[in-house]
C-alpha cells in the first residue's frame, strides 16, 4: 500500500473527524488515553456479566420445561418397560405400560429423589427411572435427563 493512500494513522479511526482514539492495533498512549481504554474494557466486561446471568436463568427455566418420552418413539413404539428399564413386547409379564405422554423434567427430578411419577405406583416409577438412566446420546430425552443431573450454581 502506498503512503499517499494510507489514511490509517491520521488520528481519525472512525472517519467522522471527532474521534481521538488511536486506530485498532495501536498501543494507546499512557495517561488519559490508557485510562479511557481501561474504562471501556471494564464497561464491556460488566455488560457481559449482565447479559450472561439472564441467559443462565433462562437455561435453568428451559431445563425444567423439557420432557422425556418413555420409550423413545423411534426405538420403542408399542413396547413396554420391564423392571430393569429394558424395552419388551407389550403385555410381557412383569412389564409396565408406558406413560400416555412424555415425562416432565420436574417430575423426573422428583423421581430421582425417590418420589413416584404422577399416576404411577412405586414399581412403575422405578421401571421408568431405570429406562431413563439408560438413555444414551442420540435418544429422545437424553439431553433433558443429562441437564437435570448438572449441578446448579
Amino acid at each position: 500500500m502506498s503512503e499517499d493512500t494510507d489514511d490509517r494513522h491520521d488520528g481519525n479511526a472512525s472517519g467522522d473527524g471527532g474521534s481521538t482514539m488511536p486506530p485498532a492495533g495501536d498501543v494507546p498512549p499512557s495517561g488519559a488515553g490508557a485510562t479511557r481504554r481501561r474504562l471501556m474494557l471494564g464497561a464491556a466486561a460488566a455488560s457481559t456479566v449482565v447479559t450472561i446471568r439472564p441467559a443462565l436463568a433462562a437455561t435453568v427455566g428451559s431445563v425444567m420445561n423439557c420432557e422425556v418420552p418413555v420409550p423413545d418413539p423411534r426405538l420403542g413404539a408399542g413396547k413396554w418397560i420391564d423392571g430393569r428399564g429394558q424395552l419388551v413386547d407389550a403385555g410381557t409379564a412383569g412389564s409396565f405400560r408406558p406413560p400416555n405422554r412424555p415425562l416432565k423434567a420436574e417430575d423426573i427430578r422428583k423421581a430421582m429423589q425417590g418420589a413416584n411419577f404422577p399416576g404411577a405406583d412405586y414399581e412403575t416409577s422405578r421401571a421408568y427411572m431405570a429406562y431413563i438412566r439408560k438413555l444414551q446420546n442420540g435418544m429422545s430425552g437424553f439431553t433433558c435427563y443429562q441437564s437435570l443431573q448438572m449441578p446448579r450454581a
